[in-house]
């Protein structure tokens, strides 16, 4: 039985393809369409994932949505109703694409078919959270475990517990709009400059460069958190339900002033508000997985929703909201709704049995399309180039090592492409860690990103407790750990010399260059079983310097998602200023 889940309609389509209940292929409509955050209708992720599996449309048995469109129209209508007059632009403004695009849904996936000549199959939908939910714990390597799913919103669930057992799934406690911990989190992250849906990454690495002396006022004055982790918005202070603005003058007020504009560098104001809300929702997490693992009584804990890709908070999950395992969906964004819904159906709605597997079951998140070597070497023929072939595995791994030992930064594109918004060494940028001046060229030249923002390690897995606490296995760059060697730098204030940066340029230890100023690392562990390519590669840089982590960052440009092709790959690494291309048995030595 092949069942096809899609997600979009807000920001992160995507497409997922499950075959008798194993998740074959799983891609973003942004790979293809070369949008970050792309929100439209997935047909190219669909048509890639029947590519990658060797099917046709007609093969399909039945269509499954991440949410329930009505639901989600009724919610945006009651919002703005709520709101009263206030509302009225920005109600004239988005309401006819949201419930456009919401209600198309099913349009779109009859005419999907029909421009392939195929029947079209049932369609059903899944809520939101749930499909959230089943991403997190069905490809978990639990037989049982409490669900956690945090994110903005969904139909009207902002936070939902469940429990999970063998393949059966149950929601039972939910959160509902407009109280919601992502939309708390994403009002801090408009109100410093930085873009909703795609800036709370950056508040949280804006995080530790500040002072948490805000906490109290915000539990004060702007959310109740309750003792089953529950939150209340006092929504005087927020402007979301209405449209337009997440904040409100209010919240202006009590803060100092109106928001820092959209892209305008953040200061020690900036950075102090990111400490304090990064704060609030770690203790505002630790008091939801509290209630789920009361309600469960189950010793593990899956995570799914936006929120959960904050690996800061997911990390001091780990270490101190007593379970024995937690394992965080690779693609905990709506993007893996596609994979949860399908999952869901195929299990809990249908009754099928999870399989017995080793590990998890996203396959490393390798879940795109991949190139085989003689579609490379054809490739680069009709583009003129001139690379080093160099067939065998280990003899290539050991000259790329030793690029990097010279300090080359070297894009990487081998495999299947990963699911989910971190590369995990299949399409990244690779260079040296020990070296704090791979950090600053990254960021600063390649990445043209803020130089503030932390870039991660990737490690091999057998040699990762050697410079970090690791807590356990990371192969998704899920979790913040400490690093060995170093500590949080504890100067703070704007009067130091050069702002908020000076505490970058004295971070130390061994990595510098993957180390943040508190001393903490988002990690990846690398296992030879999963990830066999970037562990070869390792291994050979390891035996070469003595150094098993490398500087891992996605391969893309400022503001595109990450290359899916190789030509993606290489028009992203002459306009980042790349020191050598290696695509699958290529390496192509790029100019100045």
């Amino acid at each position: 039985m092949i069942i096809l889940g899609l997600s979009g309609g807000f920001h992160d389509a995507a497409a997922a393809l499950v075959v008798d209940g194993e998740v074959v292929a799983a891609v973003e409509q942004e790979r293809l369409s070369r949008r970050k955050h792309d929100p439209s209708f997935p047909a190219d992720a669909a048509a890639t994932c029947l590519a990658i599996a060797g099917i046709d449309a007609g093969d399909i048995s039945l269509v499954v949505g991440h949410e329930k469109p009505l639901d989600v129209v009724a919610r945006h209508l009651a919002g703005r109703v709520r709101s009263g007059p206030a509302a009225f632009v920005p109600f004239v403004r988005s309401t006819p694409a949201a419930v456009r695009t919401q209600l198309a849904i099913g349009h779109r996936i009859s005419r999907w078919f029909r421009e392939r000549s195929a029947p079209v199959p049932p369609v059903q939908y899944v809520p939101h959270h749930t499909s959230h939910a089943a991403s997190a714990f069905y490809p978990s390597p639990f037989d049982d475990a409490a669900t956690l799913t945090v994110d903005g919103v969904g139909e009207w669930a902002t936070s939902t517990i469940g429990v999970g057992h063998a393949h059966r799934l149950r929601v039972d406690r939910e959160l509902r709009y407009p109280d919601s911990v992502g939309l708390l989190y994403s009002a801090f992250t408009s109100y410093c400059g930085l873009r909703v849906n795609s800036g709370e990454g950056e508040l949280m690495g804006l995080a530790p460069y500040g002072e948490p002396r805000h906490v109290e006022q915000i539990l004060d004055e702007l959310v109740e958190l309750r003792p089953d982790g529950s939150i209340v918005l006092d929504q005087r202070s927020f402007a979301f339900v209405r449209g337009g603005a997440m904040t409100s003058d209010r919240f202006h007020r009590a803060f100092g002033g109106p928001p820092l504009p959209l892209g305008t560098p953040p200061g020690q104001r900036e950075a102090d508000l990111a400490a304090s809300i990064q704060v609030v929702l770690e203790e505002i997490l630790l008091a939801m997985a509290a209630e789920a693992r009361a309600r469960s009584g189950s010793p593990n804990l899956c995570l799914a929703g936006g929120t959960a890709l904050n690996c800061a908070a997911n990390g001091r999950l780990r270490r101190e909201a007593g379970f024995d395992g937690v394992w965080v969906q690779p693609a905990a964004g709506d993007a893996g709704g596609a994979v949860g819904a399908a999952l869901w159906t195929w299990h809990e709605a249908l009754g099928n049995p999870r399989p017995t597997r080793r590990g998890d079951g996203m396959s490393g998140a390798f879940l795109g399309p991949a190139f085989s070597r003689r579609e490379v070497e054809e490739w680069a023929a009709r583009e003129g180039l001139r690379p080093a072939v160099i067939p065998d595995d280990e003899e290539r791994a050991r000259a790329v090592a030793a690029r990097l030992d010279a300090g080359a930064v070297v894009g990487w594109f081998t495999g299947r492409m990963e699911f989910g918004p971190r590369a995990l060494g299949h399409r990244s940028i690779l260079a040296d860690p020990r070296v704090a001046a791979s950090r600053d060229r990254v960021n600063a030249a390649v990445k043209e990103r803020a130089r503030f923002r932390p870039l991660a390690p990737a490690v091999l897995a057998e040699r990762a407790d050697e410079l970090f606490e690791t807590g356990g296995p990371s192969p998704y760059m899920t979790f913040t750990v400490p690093v060995k060697g170093t500590g949080p730098d504890p100067a703070t204030g704007s009067d130091e010399p050069g702002g908020l940066l000076a505490r970058l340029a004295r971070v130390g230890g061994p990595i510098p260059a993957v180390t943040h100023v508190d001393g903490s690392a988002r990690i990846q562990t690398v296992d030879a079983r999963e990830n066999p390519e970037l562990h070869r590669l390792l291994a050979a840089f390891d035996e070469r310097t003595g150094c098993p982590a490398l500087l891992n960052t996605s391969f893309n440009r400022r503001d595109e998602p990450i290359v899916c092709t190789p030509a993606d790959a290489l028009a992203s690494a002459r306009h980042l200023g790349l020191d050598l291309l290696v695509i699958e048995h290529l390496l192509i030595e790029l100019e100045p």
